[in-house]
């Protein structure tokens, strides 16, 4: 909702796009019902819906670039050896860079990391969250580009799918605001622009879960659309809208009155 009603309210357009790289992971049928969620709800892409299962020979271009630029190495290490030899950071174990002077002799390369540059900051303004600050080589480490399955990271494809599509500004979720600072410098290595963003509050439960991937969590019912939409607008913090007719009656006032300043950095209610 807040960024279908942020693009509105600014004359932009609205993009959907699968990210389902992981195709092993994916329930078969999930994103078309998504999609006709979406719709029920009043929300329909401005552009065809991208998917980035075809695009993997774009993002092996791009990995490409890097290396021959000399931003990422082959890693060999297993996920027990890392564990074992892992420094702390801010998503759980950092890589301590073994692989960074090459390869031990008898490895095989597995992942492709980006090799960090030394005492690398990453400062941004979020438009909820407010000035952000990273050290990525203590938060994170050499993160990967490309896992040892042999797909290519998120990090990765989302930064080129975001320059490919034209996209200015990104409101998503308040989980991914530690992702930004890897995006950003990703965006500059590649001489991408970088977007405005803004990082909503999560919608969680009583004990902090978030809601979207807890499994007692119910889903919204596209039959009725509107009570779901009145609450969602209030736990983003907008003023209560007059009670409309229909689904294109609530985002014809949405489009009026959505004022991103009033959203919260942290959910002040249960949604």
């Amino acid at each position: 909702m807040a960024s279908h009603a942020d693009a509105r309210a600014q004359g932009g357009l609205w993009l959907v796009r699968l990210e389902d790289l992981d195709a092993a992971r994916e329930v078969p049928g999930a994103a078309a019902e998504m999609l006709v969620t979406l719709r029920a709800f009043g929300m329909t892409s401005d552009a065809p819906v991208m998917r980035q299962q075809p695009r993997r020979a774009l993002y092996a271009a791009a990995l490409e670039r890097l290396a021959a630029a000399g931003h990422s190495y082959p890693c060999g290490c297993t996920r027990t050896e890392i564990a074992r030899a892992a420094l702390p950071g801010l998503e759980g174990p950092r890589y301590p860079g073994t692989c960074r002077a090459g390869l031990a002799p008898g490895r095989r390369p597995r992942a492709i990391r980006l090799a960090l540059p030394e005492h690398c900051r990453i400062a941004f303004s979020d438009r909820i969250q407010g000035d952000q600050e990273q050290w990525l080589n203590e938060a994170v480490g050499d993160f990967v580009l490309r896992r040892a399955d042999g797909l290519h990271a998120y990090q990765l494809a989302v930064v080129f799918d975001d320059a490919w599509q034209g996209i200015t500004h990104v409101v998503r979720g308040a989980d991914l605001l530690a992702s930004t600072p890897r995006q950003i410098l990703l965006q500059r290595l590649l001489g991408l622009p970088s977007p405005s963003y803004a990082h909503v509050p999560l919608a969680v439960d009583a004990e902090g879960r978030k809601l979207s991937k807890s499994a007692a969590s119910a889903p919204v019912d596209p039959r009725d659309p509107l009570a779901a939409l009145h609450r969602a607008w209030r736990f983003l913090g907008q003023s209560p809208l007059p009670e409309p007719a229909d689904v294109a009656g609530f985002w014809a006032l949405a489009r009026q009155h959505w004022d991103m300043g009033r959203v919260p950095a942290q959910a002040q209610l249960q949604p």
